[in-house]
């Protein structure tokens, strides 16, 4: 605004010195007509000085308090990172249903294979249940000959007889081999092992009787009343035995 001043005051100087010399060169009306000009006041406005400004550094400030955007980042958690772990999340779930999956369908095919090993272990079970009674009439059927007259030497008269036992044990033999190629096995409780008679086990024997006797202990098996017989070690039908109780 003082610049303004100045020059304007400059500009009426400026205007009247060329008004002397106007004036001896113009004519009267021009002359008039510059005089009226130069004689109106000239508004002039008064100087208003400034307040003197202080500039202050606002370094430390900068350094000291974090920007709005920081805040705002700080605040909003980036998209990125909460994809990433996302992701993350979702790769260990499915991996932990793969091996779930993988875990079951293992114990899906050991039980399977377990399944059809018994299937076609033990098909035969309930076929070798209605011949454990054919077996045990050859049995019966053997023990009926008395042992001298089987011992005795041969004649006439028990040569009809030895040939009869002799068929129904070849038939016997047949049969259990038979039988044990398909896995299916008869036991004896009344045999001695190492020269002791074997004592009672509920799994394989069933007790039919107990009664004492001096010349065993208490629970070897004294008796037998029908031999057991086992299916791949499955039993099958347990052996009906009597039992020594002294007490």
């Amino acid at each position: 605004m003082f610049q303004r001043t100045l020059l304007r005051q400059f500009q009426a100087g400026r205007s009247a010195l060329k008004s002397s010399s106007f004036a001896n060169s113009t004519p009267l009306a021009l002359r008039r007509a510059s005089q009226l000009q130069t004689q109106l006041p000239v508004v002039t406005r008064p100087f208003a000085p400034q307040p003197a400004r202080r500039c202050y550094s606002t370094e430390t400030e900068q350094k000291d308090t974090p920007k709005e955007g920081e805040n705002a980042e700080a605040a909003e958690e980036d998209p990125v990172t909460k994809e990433n772990a996302e992701l993350k999340k979702e790769v260990l779930e499915l991996k932990d249903k793969y091996l779930r999956s993988v875990a079951d369908f293992r114990n899906l095919q050991e039980r399977t294979k377990r399944d059809m090993d018994g299937a076609r272990k033990f098909a035969i079970q309930g076929f070798a249940k209605d011949l454990l009674e054919s077996i045990d009439n050859l049995d019966r059927a053997l023990l009926a000959v008395p042992a001298d007259q089987l011992n005795a030497a041969e004649t006439a008269e028990n040569k009809p007889l030895l040939e009869l036992v002799q068929g129904l044990k070849m038939t016997e033999n047949i049969l259990m081999n038979t039988l044990q190629k398909h896995g299916l096995e008869r036991f004896d409780p009344g045999e001695q092992v190492e020269g002791k008679a074997q004592k009672f086990d509920p799994n394989m024997h069933e007790a039919t009787f107990m009664a004492p006797s001096q010349a065993h202990e208490d629970g070897d098996v004294m008796y037998v009343q029908s031999k057991g017989f086992k299916l791949n070690g499955r039993v099958v039908r347990a052996a009906k035995v009597g039992v020594v109780k002294n007490a």
